[in-house]
């Protein structure tokens, strides 16, 4: 026999049976105390028998009967089987919600100057930003994709390299212009060093020390430093002429290209074991909208990756 029983019933009773009560109940469905008693009883009219022991006034803390409290396991998880199902559907959607995790430098620097082009080609895509400078649980924090900076490794996602990076010297025009010319990497002893502090945390990522060394400067423990822990910090830092900061190519393309900063010393190549990489759970590899802004995301990185294959020749 087809059950005339409506989801919104089992709703209601799966809630209150947690709940103890009609009214809280009613406050988690956004409903009245009196929508949720009705849609109880049209139940256990249903059932022919009640869902719960209930005092005199009918007001008392509610029981679930026997009967009751063994089907609530089974009717909790189809309920959330349900809304698995629900929520596959939205995923499959070409439009909704797309949450992109990343640091807040790469954001600022990079994805937020170029975010405008995705958005006119998929205007009903609506792109939710999670910065942060630890790496986070796509699970649990819904992520849809990102963008890491690393080796390429990290458990339970797929990793697809997106740029190559090198690290070099940059300054201002305004510090060349009032301090006079760099002419010799030997010239930069009398600068103060900006150092990003947020790369501490990688092993393999070049240092000021690590570069001096390759361009055959012998490093004096009493140079002047600034020390910053935000990557995009310490190009504005160098922006506003406070001194020379050891770049990052795919964070500085855009601020040499404007005239901002002057790449100093380039035949001295200093390439990054690390790397920017596309990450997402193997499982929404399909999606629509991960799909779309994963292929924009290689569509606007080609420059950079013409500029490096160029670089390694």
């Amino acid at each position: 026999m087809k059950s005339p029983v409506h989801l919104n019933a089992l709703r209601a009773f799966e809630a209150s049976a947690r709940h103890r009560s009609f009214s809280s109940a009613a406050a988690e469905l956004h409903v009245t105390p009196a929508a949720v008693g009705q849609l109880v009883r049209t139940l256990e009219q249903w059932l022919g028998a009640p869902l719960f022991h209930r005092g005199a006034s009918g007001k008392a803390r509610l029981i679930p009967s026997e009967a009751a409290e063994r089907a609530l396991p089974d009717i909790r998880a189809g309920l959330a089987r349900l809304a698995q199902g629900l929520e596959r559907l939205k995923e499959a959607s070409p439009n909704g919600l797309l949450t992109v995790a990343v640091s807040p430098a790469f954001a600022a620097k990079w994805l937020l100057p170029r975010i405008e082009r995705f958005q006119a080609a998929w205007p009903d895509t609506d792109v939710r930003l999670d910065t942060n400078l630890k790496p986070v649980d796509f699970v649990s924090q819904q992520i849809d994709i990102g963008v890491r900076y690393g080796l390429g490794v990290w458990p339970g996602l797929a990793a697809e390299k997106l740029m190559d990076e090198e690290v070099y010297p940059v300054c201002s025009p305004a510090l060349l212009h009032r301090r006079g010319r760099l002419d010799r990497p030997a010239d930069l002893m009398r600068e103060t060093f900006i150092h990003d502090l947020s790369m501490d945390g990688h092993q393999g990522f070049p240092t000021w020390d690590m570069w001096l060394e390759k361009a055959g400067v012998r490093p004096t423990p009493a140079r002047r430093t600034m020390k910053i822990n935000n990557s995009a910090a310490v190009l504005q830092a160098a922006i506003d002429a406070h001194g020379v900061a050891l770049a990052r190519s795919v964070m500085v393309r855009d601020d040499l290209a404007a005239g901002r900063l002057v790449r100093l010393f380039p035949e001295v190549g200093f390439p990054s074991a690390l790397a920017y990489y596309v990450v997402y759970r193997p499982e929404t590899a399909s999606l629509p909208r991960l799909r779309a802004f994963r292929d924009w995301l290689f569509e606007e990185a080609m420059p950079a990756r013409n500029d490096a294959a160029v670089g390694s020749r």
